[in-house]
């Protein structure tokens, strides 16, 4: 399984190639950006977007997967319609083909007709990312691959990548908005149990060449399997703490267990949470964040203690990787109004985890794989616990 996890992260690095790319010319930019419609659309937002990077980058995901897993390319599940309009009005199923040529040629008919730029994403496209990466290659698990599906979001915080704020400044680690929310998410789950079992995100813009401006990204992954639990972020968690201990600064996230401290609780939410939750949370540390690979992966980092959404506006594809890397330290991400009404009923012995291979019962477009009741994202159960507590007290004035 270790070609598997590795051929996810090679995919994800690629994604991001061609995230930065797209990004890069921004008058080239704003030609590649069309408007959701209908039930693409997500309710949360008065315009919804997407932009070629998405639907190119789901599909190399698509398509990068498949070639080196055959038969698993039906099992791979996205975000996004491959149908692209251009400026003609022409309607474009986006792929790739089997040659670089063939795919700049489609390319350039969404791009209307700009060959060069065309070419430079074929380029990307079709060049085959390696790395080395020590950690991944000690990965050693057997599963099925007829057990697994994936789902993919492709461009994560979409808004953000097209408003491309570069200069934003964050507060203890965490970014408020700006091109460093923009994630991308590639989730693996059990087709029959719904249980996330690996995930990769991606976090293409996070430092940027003052010089060049050229951006610079990185990749964390997890894998939690029946008894295996293994992520890129264990090694970094232990070194960063050993790094702290010799500069005799405590790193105010761990304990000396490598787990996340009882005296600092923490949230991130977004800035149209409901009220009442807010104030609620106010006795935290609390902050505000765009995207919710993003929100997700501030608890990945241990940057907060949970990342709480009360409604139903994300799905399937925004929390299946973090979900799986979560779970692989020892968290999770559970329904939210699942877990309050079983703590409210003195009833939380199990975990209402979300599942990924079960669509909303009467729902349609998009909707048929929102998670409905909301969701937390957490590294440790206690500080779930304590938090999902705080919150049962409140009137949610439902």
């Amino acid at each position: 399984m270790t070609e598997f996890l590795t051929a996810l992260v090679c995919a994800s690095e690629k994604s991001a190639n061609i995230a930065r790319a797209c990004k890069q010319e921004e008058t080239l930019f704003q030609l590649l950006v069309q408007e959701k419609k209908g039930s693409e659309k997500n309710k949360k937002f008065v315009s919804d977007f997407k932009t070629l990077a998405d639907v190119l980058v789901q599909e190399v995901i698509k398509h990068d997967i498949g070639k080196k897993f055959p038969g698993l390319e039906d099992y791979i599940f996205g975000e996004e319609s491959n149908q692209f309009t251009n400026s003609l009005g022409e309607k474009i199923n986006v792929e790739v083909c089997a040659t670089e040529t063939e795919t700049a040629e489609l390319l350039s008919k969404v791009l209307d007709g700009n060959i060069t730029a065309a070419k430079l994403l074929a380029r990307i496209v079709h060049h085959d990312v390696s790395m080395k990466d020590p950690a991944l290659e000690k990965v050693k698990v057997d599963i099925p691959q007829d057990t697994m599906a994936v789902w993919v979001d492709p461009i994560d915080s979409t808004f953000q990548y097209i408003k491309g704020y570069a200069d934003e400044k964050p507060k203890d680690g965490i970014y408020s908005k700006g091109l460093q929310c923009v994630t991308i998410l590639i989730g693996v789950y059990n087709r029959s149990s719904g249980l996330p079992i690996m995930g990769v995100i991606n976090q293409p813009f996070v430092t940027r060449d003052p010089d060049s401006l050229r951006w610079r990204g990185q990749y964390f992954w997890g894998l939690s399997y029946k008894d295996i639990n293994i992520c890129s972020l264990q090694n970094q968690d232990a070194n960063a703490i050993s790094q702290s201990t010799d500069d005799q600064h405590e790193d105010p996230r761990w304990n000396e267990d490598l787990q996340p401290r009882d005296d600092n609780l923490s949230a991130v939410i977004s800035t149209s949470e409901n009220e009442a939750i807010k104030t609620a949370l106010s006795m935290l540390r609390l902050y505000y964040a765009a995207g919710a690979g993003y929100k997700s992966l501030c608890a990945v980092q241990g940057f907060v203690s949970v990342y709480l959404l009360s409604e139903d506006t994300t799905f399937k594809w925004d929390c299946c990787a973090p979900h799986a890397i979560l779970r692989s330290l020892g968290g999770g991400m559970v329904d939210f109004r699942e877990c309050l009404k079983r703590i409210k009923d003195g009833n939380l012995d199990e975990l209402p985890e979300l599942i990924y291979n079960t669509p909303v019962n009467g729902a349609t477009g998009v909707d048929r794989w929102a998670n409905k009741g909301g969701l937390v994202a957490y590294r440790c159960p206690k500080h779930l616990d304590t938090i999902m507590n705080i919150i049962s007290k409140v009137n949610l004035g439902e």
